[in-house]
């Protein structure tokens, strides 16, 4: 073939059905609707988008449903702002450290609001300096806000300053069990008053972190901070301020979790609902755009292999900036156990590389025009305004909170995300799979709630959403190996009973391997066993009553029925279990001999985990009194 004819050579075009065909080849001949996946929103996630589901979007940035972000360049002429929530004991510490982290790279002040800001008058004055001059506030002041804002009128400049010092008591009532009406109408009035004397700065906050971190998904984060958002703009509006002084005030505030394009699509959502509630309040279209403040998920991190918390905010993080925020918080990859220096660093550092080496500052909505990404947002909108409505149709955010209503629908997606952590069909890298029994980890803090309302007057108790991480059951089961290693003198193991030659049983003993250590238990591991006295003699050496048989199914029907009935009969007090899964009708049989239970692929594994550490542990408990 000549040159000019290479040169001509064309790929001949390829439609959607052609691909279906190769994909069932792929399958062996099973449905192409096996690659379908349904999210914890209830959406259904196609293997493959294409023009067919191309959906009519603004042409640009800051058009029409604000979509694709509130200003037309995106962050080539309004950078999003690296707002690292600093944490400190003392003002000192609070102060060198913000002071520090401006010249590494921070780009707006967010830090812990304590009482300690305001014991002397002047303290918040001398930490700041000159920084709200150049930089704009990022900081969610909860119940602290009044004397925040009342601290920062006096700063020299007050007028000038920027961001956003917010506040929303509906989502503290939610973390807190208690809702105060008194409190919510003060913080109103205080609201207007901080207008007069900072006209620049943003004061309303709408927090959904409280709810994502209680397990929430996407619809209902977005439900209900149209609902919020909608109620506190009421309540202002019929407090005769004006619509456009009201939307000025007013910050969104999202957590960003695991699911990369669900997250995006969630931010980008979160402006559409909240253009057409506004459109409907009359707002003009440069009012209309919601400003958007996100924090990496906490729900998503873990004590154990804690590094990998690097890699998941990294992964939130670019997400967050994607989708379209203005404010920016990664959590330090230590934060659970107590963050440190290297950590808050690396922190920091994530947002810099995003913009300095992904050069994602540059780019004007890359996500803009995906097929997926247009019909994922789409459908995230129609779902969440849906579900917005039925909060208003139960009397509006206040009323579902009351009632119970709302907790209860985040609690059920939270067990439904547990019963996906629990069974594995959701992987925590080295928590539930993937486990390294060799690493010491710091003990992690318990953050409880500030109690803004335990001794507030004309409180109603409600119903709490707890902050919670799902890997936390799996690292309950760890503290109870510990417990049992420092009893012991040596971690709790399982003895594997390995049927036949080791390529016949080398792969369920590396999964009963994984799957044990997800619990930190160790394995007791045979050489190959091919009678019932070689198996006899290799549990009269171990310590351990449990034992499970590995092993192909050869050597199960071979071996395994004989081996099993013998010791079961030699050894009453030991516990049996058989890896894998034999077909319905060959259970009885296995049962009758001994097995306890089979543990396999759609094994539920804390369960399995959780009673033989229990068991463990007591009759430890009862040989000590003893």
């Amino acid at each position: 073939m000549s040159l000019d004819d290479l040169r001509d050579q064309t790929f001949p075009l390829k439609t959607q059905d052609d691909w279906e065909v190769k994909a069932e080849e792929s399958l062996k001949g099973k449905s192409i609707e096996l690659l379908k996946s349904i999210t914890y929103e209830n959406i259904v996630l196609k293997p493959l988008y294409s023009r067919l589901d191309q959906k009519d979007v603004p042409d640009y940035p800051g058009g029409s449903d604000f979509r694709r972000g509130v200003y037309p360049l995106g962050y080539v002429t309004n950078d999003w702002r690296a707002a690292q929530r600093i944490s400190y004991v003392t003002v000192g510490e609070l102060k060198d450290k913000l002071h520090q982290a401006v010249e590494k790279g921070q780009t707006a002040l967010s830090f812990e609001v304590s009482k300690a800001l305001f014991e002397t008058k002047g303290i918040l004055d001398e930490i700041l300096g000159d920084l709200p001059a150049t930089f704009p506030f990022a900081v969610n002041s909860k119940g602290l806000q009044t004397a925040f804002l009342g601290a920062l009128a006096e700063h020299k400049g007050a007028n000038q300053v920027t961001g956003y010092v917010g506040n929303d008591p509906i989502s503290m009532f939610a973390e807190e069990g208690m809702l105060s009406e008194d409190f919510l109408n003060e913080w109103l009035e205080e609201v207007k008053h901080a207008n007069e004397k900072l006209p620049n700065l943003r004061t309303v906050l709408i927090n959904t972190s409280t709810y994502h971190q209680g397990g929430a998904n996407a619809v209902q984060e977005l439900g209900i901070a149209a609902a919020t958002g909608t109620f506190y703009l009421q309540q202002l509006l019929d407090s005769e301020v004006k619509l456009e002084e009201v939307l000025s005030k007013m910050i969104f505030q999202f957590s960003i979790g695991s699911n990369f394009f669900m997250e995006l699509a969630k931010l980008r959502a979160a402006r559409i609902l909240w253009d057409k509630i506004t459109k409907v309040y009359g707002a003009k279209v440069k009012y209309r755009g919601m400003q958007i403040a996100a924090e990496t998920s906490s729900l998503t991190k873990t004590v154990y292999d804690p590094h990998v918390n690097i890699l998941r905010a990294g992964n939130e993080a670019f997400a967050a900036v994607v989708g379209g925020v203005q404010y920016l918080h990664v959590t330090a990859f230590d934060d659970i156990s107590g963050s440190s220096h290297l950590s808050e660093r690396i922190a920091r550092n994530t947002q810099n590389i995003l913009k300095e080496e992904a050069h994602l500052q540059k780019v004007v909505d890359p996500a803009g025009g995906s097929w997926y990404v247009e019909a994922l947002t789409t459908e995230l909108a129609e779902k969440a305004w849906q579900y917005f409505q039925q909060i208003e149709a139960k009397g509006g955010i206040l009323e579902v909170l009351k009632s119970g209503w709302l907790q209860d629908e985040i609690f059920s997606v939270y067990t439904e995300r547990k019963q996906d952590i629990f069974t594995r069909k959701q992987s925590i890298i080295g928590t539930n799979v993937y486990a390294n029994l060799a690493e010491a980890v710091a003990p992690d803090i318990e953050k409880t709630s500030d109690n803004y309302f335990r001794y507030a007057s004309s409180t109603i108790k409600i119903k709490a959403i707890t902050n919670t991480r799902i890997s936390k059951p799996f690292e309950e089961l760890r503290k109870i190996s510990e417990r049992i290693e420092v009893k012991l003198g040596n971690k709790p193991e399982i003895g594997m009973i390995c049927l036949g030659e080791l390529k016949q049983y080398k792969p369920r003993l590396d999964f009963m391997k994984g799957f044990l250590a997800a619990g930190g238990l160790t394995v007791a591991e045979s050489d190959s066993i091919t009678s019932l006295e070689t198996a006899k003699q290799f549990i009269f050496n171990q310590d351990t009553k449990y034992f499970c048989l590995c092993g192909g199914n050869d050597q199960y029907e071979l071996l395994g029925h004989e081996i099993l009935a013998g010791l079961n009969q030699e050894f009453l007090d030991r516990i049996f279990y058989l890896a894998g899964l034999p077909e319905n009708e060959q259970q009885p049989q296995w049962i009758k001999e001994g097995v306890k239970q089979f543990i396999h692929l759609k094994s539920n594994c804390y369960e399995v985990l959780s009673t033989i550490l229990t068991d463990m542990e007591v009759a430890l408990d009862e040989f000590t009194k003893a």
